[in-house]
């Protein structure tokens, strides 16, 4: 159900508008102020918003360009009691959707929404099909070993379900490949996938960055924050390296596995989130489990399905469509011609040892395309492979 939020001070604009969009079946939110508004639009997605202009403590151009540089879809439908050509110009130039006079027009009003929500739903489509593009190229599996096969059947048969899946592999070798993968394949992939690398982010602030936190809740917390779990609502989270993550927001992941709900660091409300969890990692967790840093009850909720995604050094029959793949899509990248490659310098590359996997066979495909002529002649691999 479409989903608008009035901003107006006067509480009779508010709530006689809040009856008639009510009336057609929408879902309708108030805020009294600017401030207020832009706190709701932080907190909840709206489709479309109804903005006064004048407006105390902030006004109505304030709140728009603020709600932009936020990346709301929101649709603004700005609203006045002292329109004029000038102010309707200036809030259109400022992204707004449309603008109404006050009190204005029942007809006009009805039409003028149920259009911004066609614009909203057509931005979100737009914005979703882009994603899914780009994924799709990032995520696509090449090659066609005994070994990748097994990966592909194994993601076919897990992706329709919402089962969590623990994914092992070294680093480099497509485990945030098989996750994409799992969500573009499952019933949420018209929703969000969040990526967070439990590597990449300090100990202290992991359990800020996955449940977010309020306001004042430690020294650096100046507004309320939104955490990974919650931007996943209604689709997948992946935790990659999730061996990498404190032994104290392991606790708080498996109680958010447990109950399907959060707390904001800093908060006491319960927030129920709908979210399918992806986990990976390049160590041996039953050793970690072992070395005690690494919760079994923890293990044993992500680990319904395990999925082990090989070497490249196991599956070497696969590298000669990788490097194709590479070279079209690094010619792609640069705006060039893709180059070629002669079947001797293919069978040195395929007999190296690949201990970085695929990513380091890319970037040595991408460094191969740079030093090298028209075709990659055997003497550029063995000069520039690095091995």
């Amino acid at each position: 159900m479409p989903r608008i939020l009035i901003i107006d001070d006067e509480r009779a604009i508010r709530h006689t508008l809040k009856e008639i969009l009510e009336f057609e079946n929408y879902t309708v939110d108030q805020a009294e102020d600017g401030p207020a508004g832009l706190d709701m639009l932080i907190q909840q997605k709206y489709d479309v918003v109804l903005c006064d202009i004048k407006m105390p403590k902030m006004d109505g151009l304030e709140v728009l360009t603020r709600a932009q540089a936020m990346g709301t879809d929101a649709a603004f439908i700005m609203v006045s009691a002292h329109g004029s050509i000038d102010t309707a110009v200036e809030a259109t130039k400022k992204g707004a959707y449309d603008f109404l006079s006050k009190p204005p027009d029942l007809n006009r009003l009805l039409v003028t929404v149920r259009n911004a929500l066609d614009r909203t739903k057509l931005v979100t489509e737009t914005k979703t099909l882009k994603k899914k593009l780009s994924v799709a190229k990032g995520s696509e599996m090449v090659g066609a070993s005994s070994a990748l096969g097994a990966v592909r059947k194994a993601i076919e048969k897990v992706a329709p379900t919402d089962a969590r899946v623990l994914i092992t592999g070294p680093n480099g070798a497509g485990k945030e490949m098989v996750a994409r993968q799992l969500h573009e394949l499952s019933q949420r992939a018209q929703g969000p996938m969040v990526e967070v690398n439990c590597a990449a982010i300090p100990s202290e602030l992991i359990e800020s960055e996955l449940f977010g936190h309020e306001k004042g809740s430690f020294t650096s917390a100046v507004k309320q924050r939104i955490g990974k779990f919650e931007q996943a609502d209604g689709g997948t989270l992946f935790l990659d390296e999730i061996g990498d993550m404190s032994l104290s927001a392991q606790a708080k992941v498996l109680r958010a596995l447990q109950e399907s709900k959060i707390t904001r660091v800093g908060g006491e409300k319960e927030i129920s989130v709908n979210v399918r969890v992806l986990a990976a990692t390049n160590k041996d967790l039953m050793q970690e489990i072992a070395d005690k840093n690494f919760r079994e009850d923890l293990y044993h909720r992500l680990s319904v399905i395990l999925i082990q995604v090989p070497p490249l050094n196991d599956r070497r029959e696969d590298i000669p469509d990788l490097i194709q793949k590479f070279l079209n899509d690094i010619a792609a990248d640069y705006g060039n011609k893709p180059k070629k490659i002669d079947a001797v310098a293919l069978q040195y590359l395929k007999g190296l040892d690949w201990r970085g996997n695929i990513r380091e066979l890319r970037n040595v495909v991408e460094r191969l395309v740079i030093m090298s002529d028209d075709t990659i002649s055997e003497g550029d691999a063995k000069a520039f492979a690095g091995k």
